[in-house]
């Protein structure tokens, strides 16, 4: 049995995703992040930076402690391992998957969160903030479609957990109102992995859909809100670990 502690935001849904791909039987730990349900000294246990996801192995390979694990990208490559799927062992195979997660883990992810959050949270008067994060993830988005014409994964000819990683932060964008009419390969790829049933599982069950607040263009939170992600709170957390 693997804990996931879950919210339903692109890096929650990369482990929702992966976690049906492999049949893992696991349970879904639901958090609040607007509410501040990761904020508590007993999540930071878990994970000290207080972020989801975050899964808790209970019946790791051979035996043991149960296993924790932090950060979307290792949370993949654990369960890439541990079941010996999409992840190949070694080789040129591998390391274009690692290269392309890191780079989702490094690059497209964090810009496509400052673009989030300029253009759906914060208040007026954040064109500069604004331009810089949404140039940068067009062009980040460009190295993507740029690969995708020349294969139909990110990795190569094979699905793996770099595409994974990349698929709900693709989705994503779409809130922020960027379609698909510019990027036909990425919209080829998108309809390829979109129409996996393990991925069609990972979005429409119940326990793992994400609430509007999480998907609407425009967001107003309130003082509470805004201090459980952004503000006060969110920072003290760490401070009280």
């Amino acid at each position: 049995m693997i804990d996931l502690h879950y919210s339903a935001t692109p890096n929650g849904q990369k482990i929702a995703i992966m976690l049906e791909e492999i049949g893992a039987d696991y349970r879904v730990i639901p958090y609040d992040i607007f509410n501040g349900d990761q904020l508590t000294a007993e999540f930071g246990r878990i994970n000290p930076n207080h972020r989801l996801p975050a899964i808790v192995d209970q019946a790791p390979a051979g035996g043991g402690d149960p296993v924790t694990v932090f950060e979307s990208g290792a949370i993949l490559q654990y369960l890439a391992e541990k079941s010996g799927r999409f992840l190949a062992p070694s080789g040129a195979a591998r390391a274009a998957t690692l290269s392309w997660l890191a780079w989702q883990v490094a690059g497209l992810g964090p810009m496509g969160g400052q673009a989030s959050h300029f253009l759906r949270y914060a208040p007026p008067g954040q064109e500069y903030a604004i331009e810089r994060y949404t140039s940068e993830l067009n062009r980040l988005l460009t190295v993507l479609e740029k690969r995708l014409e020349k294969s139909p994964y990110v990795a190569g000819d094979d699905y793996s957990i770099a595409d994974m990683a990349i698929w709900p932060g693709r989705a994503s964008a779409f809130v922020m109102g960027m379609g698909l009419d510019d990027w036909p390969a990425m919209h080829g790829w998108f309809e390829r992995i979109r129409e996996r049933p393990a991925v069609a599982r990972a979005m429409t069950r119940e326990d793992l859909k994400a609430p509007a607040k999480y998907v609407g263009r425009h967001q107003k939170l309130d003082e509470k809100e805004w201090s459980n992600m952004f503000g006060d709170a969110n920072r003290g957390a760490v401070r009280r670990s």
